[in-house]
């Protein structure tokens, strides 16, 4: 199980919105049917995919842009297919009565109010927490995949990883666009991220 980097990550946004991943904590699994990394994996990530929904929408609504009511809605699936998993193995979902910017986490809810912040000073930030979120989303999905056992759970997160990187290409083409520089990386190597924005966007299957 990887450490928890979320307080490093709150203060790496807070300076440059740039950060490693969201990692997930270390908790106690409720199923004897999933070790305890995978229980912890997918309860963080069902509100790790409901940050990523829930700041697309605030952001989307505020600078009209589509690549965020899109990008959102796939959030939203990604969102329900973890919920599949954790109903699955009856493991409790810490997003069943939350709203939008609220959060079980209160180590993701400042993150959240973090990403929020920065995407409120313009269009332009805005799509540029769209990319930090994809490129963290991406490493802590790896980081899930590799430390699942069950194979019904590897293939909800290769999924999720195969969405994230349809997303990045969005985020990335709008950045371009704005800009006309090439994307650069916020958390991935840049070569990695290169090789993803160089190939088309995926059938991922949603």
């Amino acid at each position: 199980m990887i450490a928890n980097k979320l307080s490093a990550v709150l203060a790496a946004v807070l300076l440059t919105l740039s950060a490693p991943g969201f990692a997930a904590k270390t908790s106690t699994s409720t199923s004897t049917n999933l070790t305890t990394a995978e229980a912890a994996d997918l309860t963080f990530m069902r509100e790790e995919e409901k940050l990523a929904r829930d700041t697309y929408l605030v952001l989307g609504d505020t600078w009209k842009l589509t690549v965020f009511s899109n990008i959102a809605s796939s959030e939203q699936r990604h969102m329900d297919a973890i919920l599949g998993l954790l109903q699955k193995y009856r493991l409790p979902d810490p997003a069943t009565s939350t709203l939008i910017g609220e959060f079980s986490n209160p180590e993701l809810q400042s993150l959240y109010n973090a990403l929020i912040a920065k995407g409120m000073q313009s269009d332009l930030e805005a799509l540029m927490v769209g990319g930090l979120i994809e490129e963290t989303d991406m490493e802590d999905i790896q980081a899930a995949i590799d430390r699942s056992q069950h194979p019904d759970v590897v293939a909800v997160f290769e999924n999720l990883m195969c969405g994230s990187r349809n997303h990045l290409r969005g985020f990335a083409a709008n950045l371009e666009a704005f800009t006309g520089q090439p994307y650069s990386a916020q958390v991935l190597e840049q070569g990695a991220v290169d090789e993803i924005l160089a190939t088309p966007l995926e059938n991922c299957g949603e």
